[in-house]
């Protein structure tokens, strides 16, 4: 999630959702979490409040037991009133006890252990608590764990649900991610592409959530080796995405998989045409605007434009020497000079690259 930062709002909050997420038509489907800049996107969303075994939020007619849940912490003291009316201070000799991420991963154990015994594998409540202790795992950065219970769950959804319930499509959809938490991006896309397949069938190629699945499943392409068809899922994405600064990012992705093509020149113009939109959006000495600068005079590097890397990273430096009052901005000011002393270099001005140096 990066992975991909915790998996956008950790897919929905990860739980078998509650009729709020229902759409209009009455398909229960999650709502999408807020996107993610992985990565290589750069993903800062926040992690969903940690919830104990409270199965009982699950999609009706799920109704899981749940433990009880730990009493939250107090303040450490207490304002007492004497009968003399002055004010003392009065320690609390018993503090109620705080729950620890492993606490409440066991209590969710107990509860999966609980209903196998009395429901079997196959229950929807099993499969939700199963999916609920998958969770845990990964927010404890147990990817491992994680990745079997929800391989568990979904082989149990689909055996009881199918593949297109909702219910199967959010734990497809989370065990997805924990794929890519796990650096398997290739498992990753196969789940990304089932879920893309029924997202655009369902509700068309222009909707968030079918945009989201063909973005994650370009990114896991270009991951895992097979750029080309990466390429063809970004280049649609940036035709369905609404926003502004997420086509950005998508051409930025687009660039990397064109290089792995070997599409040196058609990379280069998706960065110029990201660099052109982050000046105008944000101004050309923000850090954002500079290292997609930087991006672009390493590529004409890497594509043997000694020439064209120089102009490109002489002009990134000077501007970043002029806007260095943010610590980042000054650390890649400092890869700028690097670079451009090798640009020089390559370009066999050598004079040029010593004073760099």
């Amino acid at each position: 999630m990066s992975l991909l930062s915790f998996w956008r709002a950790f897919v929905r909050g990860t739980r078998l959702a509650g009729p709020s997420a229902q759409r209009s038509a009455g398909t229960a489907r999650a709502a999408s979490g807020e996107r993610a800049r992985e990565r290589d996107e750069r993903a800062d969303t926040a992690a969903p409040e940690e919830q104990v075994a409270d199965t009982s939020a699950a999609v009706a007619p799920v109704r899981v037991p749940a433990p009880k849940r730990l009493p939250a912490p107090s303040a450490t003291h207490a304002m007492a009133e004497p009968a003399d009316g002055t004010t003392r201070v009065v320690s609390r000799s018993a503090e109620p006890h705080v729950p620890t991420a492993g606490m409440r991963a066991a209590s969710l154990e107990r509860t999966l252990r609980s209903l196998v015994e009395r429901l079997g594998t196959e229950h929807p409540d099993t499969i939700t608590a199963r999916n609920n202790l998958a969770t845990k795992y990964a927010q404890m950065g147990r990817r491992q764990s994680a990745v079997q219970q929800f391989e568990l769950a979904l082989a149990e959804a689909v055996s009881v649900y199918g593949d297109e319930h909702p219910r199967t499509e959010i734990i497809r959809e989370n065990l997805a991610w924990a794929y890519e938490d796990a650096g398997r991006p290739a498992e990753a896309a196969s789940q990304w592409e089932v879920l893309l397949g029924e997202r655009e069938s369902q509700f068309g190629a222009a909707d968030a959530d079918t945009v989201e699945a063909r973005i994650r499943l370009a990114v896991c392409l270009r991951r895992s080796g097979r750029p080309e068809a990466a390429v063809e899922h970004y280049e649609q994405a940036i035709r369905d995405v609404s926003s502004t600064e997420r086509r950005e990012e998508l051409r930025l992705g687009l660039s990397a998989a064109l290089t792995m093509t070997g599409g040196a020149a058609a990379a280069i113009d998706q960065l110029r045409l990201v660099l052109t939109a982050r000046r105008r959006r944000l101004g050309k000495g923000h850090l954002d605007t500079l290292s997609v600068h930087h991006r672009l005079g390493r590529a004409h590097t890497q594509a043997g434009r000694p020439d064209e890397a120089v102009d490109v990273l002489r002009e990134a430096y000077r501007v970043a020497l002029n806007s260095s009052g943010d610590p980042e901005v000054r650390r890649l000011t400092m890869r700028l000079r690097r670079d451009l002393a090798g640009a020089y270099n390559a370009a066999g001005r050598h004079r040029e690259a010593n004073a760099l140096l």
